[in-house]
């Protein structure tokens, strides 16, 4: 009686263990799978993506962001509004604003510009490349040429100052991020990028990343890539796409971006991207649309956005 039992079980066990196998690993990968599709079905809005509209009508459009779904934003600036007015215009839109992207000017400590973040609601402070405050910019055009001039050694600088400002971040209770666009890819004669020296020489426990997946893949990096490479930096992903291009780009300006086009226009596989961000451990995108607009409105961008995400989730 016994061994025909064990013999019954055996078979049964051998037989069903493909789809035990299945059945466990489906389990496992549950919550993976899941916070995938919150990603693409909670997404937020990078409101640089609403520059000019948000300079003639913080309210306005801010309630039309809602309006399409979105329940999350993440600043651009504060488009002449103090911390706690803009605050106010998030709050009465019912808006969250996670992460910031904030200025700091010469004559803004670094106490205001944390507390401003705070004020904000936000748990992310986040800047892009770090150029010296008192270097003479006065156009879109000497941005792009004292960025195309920094070296390895600014960049190892600036990576200390990072890792200075992360510290800073922490004591205000906020996380630090470095948000990147394609220069940081581009090689020296010795092979390395911008962004290896960024990844190597800011303290993991400080500096976070929030990648630019169309920044990283105008570059030749798409994100998949970027993520077995630094795998446990990101926390933040811009997503935006373009039509494909015949080669990698490095430099920024109107004559060497791509032709940005709504998402799911493009080339970029946001459904694997999507699926492999949260073991890498991403948790907030936001939709970013780069002007100027000349085949679509900010709007109609957004919305589409949106509903791109959400038909992927």
């Amino acid at each position: 009686m016994n061994i025909q039992m064990n013999s019954i079980t055996r078979r049964t066990v051998l037989k069903n263990a493909p789809l035990a196998a299945g059945s466990m690993a489906l389990l496992a990968s549950a919550p993976q799978m899941l916070r995938a599709e919150s990603l693409a079905t909670a997404p937020g809005i990078q409101l640089y993506t609403f520059w000019k509209e948000l300079a003639e009508d913080v309210p306005g459009t801010l309630a039309k962001l809602s309006a399409i779904g979105y329940k999350s934003v993440e600043s651009a600036g504060l488009v002449g509004k103090t911390a706690t007015e803009f605050r106010k215009a998030l709050d009465d839109a019912g808006l969250k604003c996670p992460s910031s992207h904030l200025f700091l000017p010469p004559n803004v400590t670094a106490h205001q510009y944390f507390e401003s973040i705070r004020i904000l609601g936000s748990d992310y402070a986040v800047p892009s490349v770090l150029l010296n405050p008192a270097s003479p910019i006065k156009s879109a055009e000497d941005y792009m040429r004292l960025i195309a001039a920094l070296t390895q050694d600014d960049f190892k600088k600036m990576a200390a100052e990072l890792n200075t400002m992360a510290a800073q971040a922490r004591s205000f209770g906020l996380q630090f991020a470095y948000h990147n666009h394609n220069i940081e890819f581009r090689k020296w004669s010795d092979g390395a990028t911008a962004y290896d020296i960024l990844m190597s020489e800011t303290d993991p426990s400080l500096v976070k990343i929030e990648l630019d997946c169309g920044w990283a893949d105008l570059a030749g990096h798409p994100a998949p890539e970027l993520f077995k490479k630094f795998p446990g930096r990101f926390r933040m992903l811009h997503i935006k796409d373009f039509v494909p291009v015949a080669h990698p780009s490095f430099t920024l300006g109107a004559k060497s971006n791509p032709e940005w086009t709504k998402l799911g226009k493009g080339h970029i596989d946001y459904r694997a991207i999507l699926a492999a961000a949260p073991a890498v451990g991403v948790e907030q995108i936001f939709v970013e649309q780069e002007p100027p607009y000349t085949k679509f409105t900010a709007l109609e961008a957004a919305k589409a956005g949106y509903d791109y995400l959400r038909s992927i989730g």
